[in-house]
């Protein structure tokens, strides 16, 4: 077969650039096949409304050892958000006004109840299952923790609200354990947790830190190249590319989202532990819209109810003549990435005066090589499908931020599950330099 090489990488986001780069440094030919026309997998920044946006994925931060280790190794820094100075909350069927610490302290006495327990369930971050009590707490949802809480109404809405934000979809089905994993990778403290999610970006953008580890790396890149199909026998594992190419290897890294694992056509067919996973999916399928209102406001930070289609919005960008906001909905059926109409009636909730110009995003749960935006858990999934999606299948290594130990949801899980998959093919292959 023409297209041979020692291990195959099926997609270029950061769990397959990783896998790619320490395998290569091993000595091994290391070939990426990547559905895209472009690197980076569910980040993606792009030239919209006058600037450089990140589409995806987005914030990182020290407490993350993983990513953090990849910046200082490429000397890429970090860009601080500016501390905002005005907080809106609709709570209680009422629209509230102070500063930003007001909101804060709403969330803060809840929050530290709600995550608790996460020291004494999570003691080891990246060891999610050192403790077998977890698995008892991975049958609870998250709004089954907070109806047990028994908080004032207004407490209540902002708390369903912010953690609809973090699942980026609906708290009724979301596990209770994912919010304490990270609580626990966040030293279990909440403000840490909830700094961790939107404060420092990658200076450069997203794209900055993937081109690095692509650049450092021996592997050999082929994009526009979607795999339907992976066969595995005794001796080789094969892609098949949607045009009937075949690519042969002694392994492969398999780092498609957990929602497009079943659009994969594997032969023999994936365990019925991995396949139940994969057809059940998780939550994050919610939205990321981009905003672009008239006139300088305050910074502000802006909360609503859980079921509103954008629940929470940021001003990310100020200027002489426009602001420009982030917003997210838990729900990207609820939101249309091209209706600035729908945005600004969304937006008078809170501001009733404001104008928008412009609007932009990406529909990642419409998008065929996404099919979900970043990954947040149902119940069950820590004890009953993270250990067996993480157990290689023959030739064949599952990795990406879906399958992590420790940040899940985060660039960062995404290159820890690429270490992990390079390390166990490099075992696999009785490679050991």
């Amino acid at each position: 077969m023409q297209n041979t090489s020692d291990v195959l990488v099926i997609g270029a986001g950061f769990a397959g650039l990783i896998a790619a780069r320490e395998l290569s440094r091993k000595g091994l030919s290391v070939q990426i096949l990547e559905a895209r026309d472009r690197i980076a997998g569910r980040t993606w920044l792009e030239p919209r409304m006058g600037r450089s946006l990140e589409l995806g994925g987005t914030w990182v931060h020290w407490s993350q050892p993983h990513v953090w280790a990849e910046l200082s190794r490429y000397g890429i820094g970090v860009v601080t958000a500016p501390e905002f100075e005005k907080a809106y909350w609709h709570a209680d069927g009422q629209l509230h006004e102070g500063s930003p610490d007001e909101l804060m302290m709403i969330l803060d006495g809840p929050n530290r109840d709600f995550l608790a327990p996460s020291r004494q369930l999570v003691p080891l971050p990246y060891e999610p299952l050192s403790n077998l009590a977890i698995k008892e707490a991975d049958q609870l949802t998250v709004a089954d923790k907070i109806d047990e809480l028994e908080l004032d109404p207004v407490s209540d809405d902002l708390m369903r609200s912010f953690w609809a934000l973090n699942f980026n979809g609906h708290i009724e089905d979301a596990a209770y354990t994912q919010a304490l994993r990270w609580s626990a990778a966040a030293f279990h403290e909440w403000p840490i947790m909830f700094e961790t999610c939107a404060t420092y970006k990658v200076q450069g953008g997203t794209h900055t830190l993937a081109r690095a580890i692509l650049e450092d790396s021996a592997a050999t890149l082929t994009l526009n190249t979607p795999v339907t199909e992976v066969r595995q026998d005794d001796s080789a594992v094969v892609a098949v590319d949607r045009h009937g190419n075949e690519y042969a290897a002694e392994a492969m890294v398999v780092t498609v989202p957990l929602h497009v694992l079943d659009s994969l056509r594997f032969e023999p067919e994936l365990s019925a532990g991995k396949r139940e996973a994969a057809a059940r999916g998780q939550l994050g399928l919610g939205a990321k819209l981009w905003i672009k209102a008239k006139g300088a406001h305050e910074r502000f930070v802006a909360m609503g109810p859980q079921e509103w289609p954008l629940n929470f919005v940021q001003a990310e960008y100020l200027d002489a003549e426009t602001t420009t906001l982030v917003a997210f909905g838990s729900d990207a059926d609820a939101v249309d990435v091209e209706d600035a109409a729908a945005a600004e009636e969304i937006l008078r909730r809170w501001i009733p005066d404001i104008q928008v110009l412009e609007i932009s995003g990406h529909n990642w749960v419409q998008d065929e090589y996404a099919r979900q935006t970043w990954p947040m858990h149902r119940t069950g999934y820590l004890s009953e499908s993270l250990p067996e999606l993480q157990r290689p299948e023959g030739r064949v290594h599952l990795a990406g931020s879906d399958y992590a130990n420790g940040w899940g949801g985060f660039i960062d899980g995404a290159i820890e599950s690429g270490f992990s998959a390079a390390r166990n093919i490099a075992e696999q292959l009785h490679i050991r330099q």
